[in-house]
């Protein structure tokens, strides 16, 4: 499988793949939901958390514009208070690194490889996320939806930060992460390894599906595979056989998310070092936490084109 060209840069996934954040992402949806008028128990919440775990992975702003097509007011209102109802989670309750992630960011770090994060929260979130962990020096990049003209699951995201950092070969790079649309990321960007990281979110058959070429229990096993450039089956004990995707056993689907039909396991989504406006590492230019929370990257209202179809728009609250 392999190219012979050794991989300089790994995109990945934050939450679910190397940052664990026990379920928040969850309530501040359902948080959001509710000042809508749409609660638990309702047919439009199901409707609704059904699209959010489809979706995993694109920003907050584009799943609420996508369940309020022609109301783009209570898009923006729960895109806000998505956005409150997750800071204030993270205040109260932190965040965790994935069993083995720190470690493993580390060991691939000090290989020669960078390393870049993309994700689906706004740029405060993001910040606020790699403050609580401490991880600003863990990484080289950190992208937003803000950071390019479209997120997941198109190749935007992994393209920009091939020209930030200077590859100048796609087969150079390398993408891991738990959702079919980062996987498509990866995969339209032309990466040489698309590993898909079954602690985040989506079920292995689905990674497959979306082009994965490699299906790992968790991040803390990718070390291994990039230093054999997506040669030979990694063994975890903890989860059993897990291999390249393109024939043989592999191991188990994490948990269902309760009251999401067809859901796996996982979220989206070293030092403090306190970084202020400006940081190198950050997409764009500007404070980690100063600009509007939940303020995407400035599509137009609805999905864009090629995106899963649109559900049913909601109804507004009685």
């Amino acid at each position: 499988m392999s190219s012979g060209t050794p991989v300089t840069l790994l995109c990945c996934g934050l939450l679910g793949v190397t940052a664990d954040d026990g379920g928040i992402l969850e309530r501040a949806f359902t948080e959001a939901f509710a000042t809508q008028g749409i609660v638990p128990g309702t047919a439009a919440y199901a409707r609704s958390m059904v699209h959010v775990h489809q979706t995993r992975g694109q920003s907050a702003v584009d799943v609420f514009r996508a369940l309020f097509p022609n109301a783009p007011g209570r898009a923006e209102a729960a895109t806000l208070a998505f956005d409150r109802s997750y800071r204030l989670a993270v205040d109260r309750s932190g965040l965790a690194p994935m069993p083995g992630a720190a470690e493993a960011l580390q060991e691939i770090r000090e290989s020669g490889v960078r390393v870049c994060f993309i994700t689906g929260l706004s740029r405060g979130l993001l910040g606020l996320v790699l403050d609580t962990l401490g991880w600003w020096r863990k990484v080289d990049l950190v992208l937003c939806p803000e950071d390019s003209p479209r997120g997941y699951p198109w190749p935007d995201p992994m393209l920009c930060a091939m020209l930030r950092l200077g590859v100048t070969d796609v087969r150079e790079t390398a993408y891991a992460g738990g959702t079919e649309s980062g996987i498509l990321c990866g995969r339209r960007a032309g990466a040489q390894i698309v590993a898909g990281i079954l602690t985040g979110g989506h079920t292995r058959d689905r990674l497959h599906r979306a082009g994965a070429t490699h299906l790992l229990g968790s991040f803390a096993e990718l070390p291994g595979v990039l230093a054999a450039e997506g040669a030979g089956v990694i063994v975890d004990p903890a989860v059993g056989l897990v291999e390249s995707a393109a024939g043989g056993p592999a191991g188990p689907a994490g948990p269902g998310v309760p009251g999401v039909p067809g859901s796996a396991g996982g979220s989206e989504t070293g030092e403090a070092s306190g970084k202020k406006a400006g940081d190198p590492r950050l997409g764009s230019a500007g404070s980690a936490h100063g600009s509007a929370p939940g303020s995407g990257h400035g599509s137009p209202p609805g999905t864009r084109p090629g995106s899963p179809p649109a559900p049913a728009p909601l109804a507004p609250p009685p």
